[in-house]
């Protein structure tokens, strides 16, 4: 049986993750789940049906509302006074990397955005597999996290990494040549930078293929998502940016592939569910019986391949000059990121915008207090996340 630690159980990776721990048969316990606490319900749900030794919250304010849902949940399920053990509470902005730190054989981070660095540092130092959904903490980490990791420590959760981890079982990482990340270019596929100047929220919020949180649903429509992966499969798996290419595919079925020195390429397809690439991180190299449907061959169908317009989103081009240049810059291309996404998701910035203002933030970063990776340290990357913060907040004020 398989010790596992969820982190991000209320959102969608982490009640994906459950799905596929509630269809395995017991073949794996579920120490501990962790959430903001928005959600106390459907915690305090997970932690009675799952009967987890520990439940951390983020939000101290909500500790109590969760703790009076799991009795509210104990006695509708039928459990005598005295019959129930209460799960040990975690409490605060650390409580998911108190949890993280748990001797488990897994810890799943499903937690979105840079938050989720402290727990994915605190899980390698635990010596758990991480199964790692959160590409934040490993972007703007970088060589700071990667040296924490032991060999096959670490298991992408993204679809398109898991992808490439299995088709890169098909040779050696010497006949590697490149890899090709694929996209479904999201909901503005084929647009020009004119038809996306008066984009809303809702247009963004639009996604063809993906039920996502809306901060990684507006990554996806800009494509900033797409080039944060880059910088992932660079970290991952080893390759230089110049040998890692973008192409989109809207049928999202095809999740990625790996091309050979001798011309051959290897893709992983599967129709879109994120279970697939989800169990497999549970249980990597190995796989679970019955997971998520296959494609039907039994239906005509076709996939489309195209070339991605950088011009029209810039963001994977900016991604991997931030990428080449390490160190700090991928964190505060991230920080800058989520400030942008925030701010246009509240009508203080366009589309377009998005995009522009952290290309703007990121260049100011890189001419004054950069941090090469010769001397890179969890602490420089949550500086430097900070820094992004603090001032694309101000420049954004003196924007208005």
């Amino acid at each position: 049986m398989h010790s596992v630690i969820v982190l991000g159980s209320t959102g969608s990776i982490g009640t994906q993750t459950l799905e596929v721990i509630r269809a395995s048969d017991s073949e794996f316990k579920v120490v501990g789940i962790s959430a903001g606490g928005n959600n106390p319900s459907l915690l305090a749900e997970q932690a009675l049906e799952f009967q987890v030794e520990y439940v951390a919250i983020a939000n101290a304010t909500a500790a109590q509302d969760v703790q009076l849902a799991i009795y509210a949940q104990a006695k509708k399920a039928g459990y005598s006074e005295g019959n129930f053990t209460l799960p040990k509470m975690l409490v605060g902005p650390q409580a998911a990397t108190e949890l993280a730190g748990v001797s488990a054989d897994v810890v799943v981070n499903g937690i979105t955005g840079a938050v989720g660095l402290l727990p994915t540092v605190a899980a390698l130092t635990a010596g758990s597999v991480l199964a790692l959904a959160n590409k934040e903490s490993l972007v703007i980490g970088g060589t700071a996290v990667t040296k924490l990791a032991k060999p096959g420590q670490i298991v992408p959760v993204d679809s398109e990494h898991s992808a490439i981890a299995q088709c890169l079982r098909s040779g050696e990482a010497s006949e590697v040549k490149r890899l090709i990340l694929t996209a479904s270019g999201g909901p503005f596929r084929g647009k020009s930078r004119k038809d996306l100047e008066a984009v809303t929220p809702e247009q963004a919020l639009n996604h063809p293929t993906w039920a996502m949180g809306p901060v990684v649903t507006i990554n996806s429509a800009t494509m900033m998502n797409k080039g944060l992966e880059v910088i992932e499969a660079h970290l991952l798996f080893d390759i230089e940016f110049e040998n890692i290419d973008v192409v989109v595919h809207p049928q999202s079925v095809v999740h990625s592939m790996v091309e050979f020195i001798d011309g051959s390429t290897v893709a992983q397809a599967s129709p879109p569910d994120m279970r697939l690439p989800i169990a497999l991180g549970l249980v990597w190299p190995n796989r679970i019986t019955g997971i998520a449907s296959g494609c039907d061959w039994t239906q005509a169908t076709s996939w489309t391949f195209e070339p991605l317009d950088n011009e029209v989103f810039a963001a994977v081009e900016l991604a991997k000059l931030a990428g080449s240049r390490a160190g700090t810059a991928p964190a505060v291309l991230n920080g800058a990121n989520e400030v942008a996404v925030a701010a246009f998701l509240a009508g203080e910035l366009s589309f377009l915008g998005i995009v522009d203002f952290v290309s703007e933030v990121l260049q100011v970063h890189l001419d004054s207090n950069f941090v090469s990776d010769q001397d890179l340290t969890i602490e420089e990357v949550l500086n430097a996340a900070d820094w992004a913060q603090l001032y694309g907040r101000e420049l954004l004020d003196s924007k208005k």
